[in-house]
């Protein structure tokens, strides 16, 4: 598997463990809030995630983001 970035690895450990926490997968307005940046940078980083197979996802379905990534290899301090 390609290595993440420090950045995609933020959002990747994120992602997991909302997902944890809350039993569905963050929207992209949760990571906008979370990170404090806007709509199309959250659009773009998920679009990103998912072409170099990090995360799978539904087009057009709300809260369909599933980490690829094995969690042992998600950074732990983000």
């Amino acid at each position: 598997m390609p290595t993440f970035t420090t950045k995609q690895g933020e959002y990747l450990a994120f992602i997991y463990w909302y997902t944890r926490v809350h039993r569905s997968a963050p929207a992209e307005a949760d990571i906008r809030c979370y990170f404090r940046v806007t709509a199309p940078t959250v659009h773009g980083m998920i679009k990103k995630l998912h072409s170099e197979g990090f995360i799978e996802r539904v087009p057009g379905q709300a809260r369909s983001i599933t980490v690829l990534v094995p969690s042992e290899e998600l950074p732990i301090d983000w």
